[in-house]
């Protein structure tokens, strides 16, 4: 289900009401952090908008302290800054970082496209092809929240198939930033019927064992999710403007 509209991150997904149990105490910050971490990331609270303590406190059943302490670690992690006058707030998804981050992707995917097309085995095969095909399922029905999560899961099941511990570290840093670039790329209009196509040549290479052509289609695909987000992210400025 999807409620609300963001200029930046389009329609956004719903989420149930989320009450957290203060009497663990131990746990309780991490798993407030961990639950505002996913709903900034899946577009709940959107880039800009501003999260006030009293407010998170109120709606995830808990007291002040542990939503300061979580709103810290997620500073540090890049998803929240703190701006005058407004306290803590979503940080946006800036034209520099859809760059640098879809350039860094561009390289390490594509070395990790290349290694999965030299190592991969007929059951990583297989389950590659269902993701794909699940995907496009999903894209049929019209299930945003699914298509995104088959989709993370493509990408990911490439890294391990590439069994390389360094290109799986590389892109871990860069989890939150991909995960925001990708939920936004992916809610532009007319984007996933493409993507399909490129995950589908992405296959099809690694599927005939084709390094070079499993590298370069990858690369495409990245860049095409990058112009399509770029020109998203450019319009939504000028609308505000």
């Amino acid at each position: 289900m999807l409620v609300g509209y963001s200029l930046v991150g389009g329609w956004v997904l719903a989420r149930r009401p989320v009450r957290l149990d203060e009497s663990e105490q131990y746990s309780l910050r991490n798993k407030l952090t961990n639950q505002i971490r996913e709903d900034i990331l899946s577009g709940y609270f959107a880039p800009g908008e501003s999260l006030p303590e009293v407010k998170l406190a109120e709606e995830y059943g808990v007291s002040r302290t542990p939503i300061r302490e979580a709103l810290r670690q997620l500073e540090l992690e890049g998803l929240v800054v703190t701006a005058p006058n407004r306290g803590a707030v979503v940080s946006d998804i800036t034209e520099q970082d859809v760059m640098d981050v879809y350039r860094i992707r561009e390289m390490v995917e594509g070395l990790a496209a290349f290694r999965a097309a030299e190592h991969i085995t007929p059951e990583e095969l297989e389950a590659l092809e269902e993701l794909v095909d699940l995907t496009e399922f999903y894209v049929q029905k019209g299930d945003f929240e699914k298509v995104v999560k088959t989709d993370t899961r493509f990408h990911e099941a490439i890294l391990e198939v590439s069994k390389s511990k360094p290109i799986k570290q590389a892109l871990g840093a860069l989890i939150h930033y991909v995960q925001r670039a990708r939920l936004v790329s992916l809610r532009v209009p007319g984007r996933l019927n493409k993507f399909i196509n490129e995950h589908r040549a992405i296959l099809q290479a690694i599927k005939n064992k084709d390094p070079e052509a499993a590298a370069q289609a990858v690369s495409d695909h990245v860049k095409n999710a990058r112009e399509n987000l770029l020109i998203h992210l450019q319009e939504a400025t000028k609308e505000e403007s």
